[in-house]
């Protein structure tokens, strides 16, 4: 059984090559054949031809007898095929050794000449000893057969002429099929060479060892799987370090508020809980972080969900200017106390939507919770909306410390948190452009480092001509 691409490929070149050189050969041999055999028959018609017609023209009153003896007389010193007289009845008269005999000669040409007037015979297998090639006419008489001229001679000679030259073209033959499998050998070691180098690359990569590249021999397709194999790895080397990360960021926004909620929880413990401004104080701080660790949960399930595929969002139309005011009513205190200027440009008509008003929310939560993050002190931020066309556009702007270009085309994938200090698991934007996608949208990013970051948000319009016509 061929088991490997190497044996198949051997086999299979070296049998095209047999093939093709059997087929070349029984052709060039069919044609070494044809050649010998059919001029020599050719030669032997001509001159059979040429010798009775004369001999019909002017020996025309002789008797058969006759006629034999001065062909005998007549023959050329040079001539080598054997000539007979014959009888119809197909005896020697007399042929060119000067014998006659009683036998009967009935070969195919001698019947066809009687009944013809001409006929030729070439046999493929030996009479009396040898293979004869032989041509016989009719010797007429006012028009009757009197006789036959008939000359023939061995083909012996020319089998074996024709065999020696089939035998050198075997040998030529034989020796193309032998350089054709070695050079079959080659080309399967060429070919072969670089996938068994790629599966030992691949195994490598199976057991953890992503360090290992993949060596690009020639500029073909096994080349492109190297390179492919490599990107590959490099892509996963990539994928890992920012798992990593995550885990290392996730591990450390855990770990701050547990901190922070023990520290106070052991003051309050050991100090005096008749302190009312510091136990209020210490219950505050346990509070705020406890609701952080309840949001960076509550961030990981989400996170978790999409890349599952188990969150379903509950489509219901709606008015999205009137989500966006009372996030601005919301996020106005928080600007208070950072003094942080929050501006809006909502337009004056409905802003419809086909959405999850929860995941929708979240969103722009979420957008606006970043945006007064990443802005510092005195700075401002601006939250527009916009109903053109089909699509309704929502940007949300500040000036604040912006994102490095080399961050920029990552923010947004999972687990990818970028270089900023400021707490955070980096799932947000990644969990806001799930939600966006949900809703047949778009989620971009703009922004210049250290001169701010627009987030654009752009959300199919509602009609609601349509609503109002399937709900009658």
């Amino acid at each position: 059984m061929l088991k490997g691409i190497r044996s198949r490929l051997i086999v299979y070149i070296t049998l095209m090559l047999l093939l093709i050189v059997l087929l070349l050969e029984g052709v060039f041999i069919a044609a070494v054949h044809y050649y010998y055999l059919g001029s020599a028959m050719e030669t032997l018609n001509t001159r059979a031809t040429t010798s009775a017609t004369f001999f019909n023209k002017y020996l025309e009153s002789y008797s058969l007898n006759e006629r034999a003896r001065y062909i005998l007389e007549n023959l050329s010193p040079e001539e080598s095929s054997k000539v007979e007289v014959l009888t119809p009845a197909g005896q020697v008269v007399i042929n060119s050794f000067g014998f006659s005999s009683t036998e009967q000669v009935n070969t195919p040409d001698v019947r066809a000449a009687l009944s013809s007037g001409k006929g030729s015979f070439q046999s493929i297998k030996p009479v009396n000893g040898e293979r004869i090639m032989a041509v016989s006419i009719a010797l007429k008489e006012s028009g009757s057969t009197i006789g036959l001229l008939r000359y023939s001679v061995s083909a012996e000679p020319l089998y074996h002429v024709i065999v020696r030259i089939a035998l050198n073209a075997a040998v030529i033959g034989l020796l193309v099929i032998g350089f054709g499998f070695m050079l079959s050998l080659i080309i399967a070691k060429r070919i072969v060479g670089p996938i068994q180098q790629l599966t030992g690359v691949a195994k490598e990569m199976a057991t953890g060892n992503f360090a290992v590249r993949a060596e690009r021999r020639y500029d073909d397709e096994v080349g492109t799987l190297a390179v492919t194999l490599n990107y590959m790895s490099e892509e996963i080397l990539k994928s890992e370090k920012l798992k990593y990360d995550f885990i290392s960021s996730v591990t450390h926004e855990l770990r701050t508020p547990l901190t922070s909620i023990k520290g106070w929880g052991e003051t309050l413990l050991v100090g005096d809980l008749s302190d009312r401004q510091e136990t209020l104080q210490g219950l505050e701080v346990m509070t705020g972080e406890t609701d952080r660790l309840i949001g960076l949960v509550e961030d990981l399930l989400d996170f978790s969900k999409f890349q599952a595929g188990e969150i379903r969002i509950v489509r219901q139309p709606y008015d999205l200017r009137g989500l966006l005011e009372d996030l601005l009513l919301q996020f106005r205190y928080r600007g208070q106390t950072k003094q942080i200027r929050l501006y809006a440009d909502l337009p004056d008509q409905p802003l419809p939507v086909d959405g999850d008003f929860n995941r929708l929310k979240q969103v722009f939560v979420n957008l606006l919770d970043n945006a007064f993050k990443f802005t510092p002190a005195g700075g401002e931020i601006r939250l527009t909306a916009v109903l053109e066309g089909e699509r309704i556009t929502v940007t949300v702007a500040d000036n604040g410390e912006g994102i490095e270009a080399a961050d920029l085309a990552q923010l947004g994938t999972k687990f990818f948190k970028g270089r900023s200090r400021q707490s955070g698991s980096g799932l947000g934007l990644a969990i806001c452009k799930e939600i966006i996608g949900l809703h047949d949208g778009q989620l971009r990013i703009e922004s210049e480092f250290t001169e701010g970051t627009t987030v654009i948000v752009e959300l199919p319009r509602y009609e609601v001509e349509q609503h109002f016509a399937s709900t009658e």
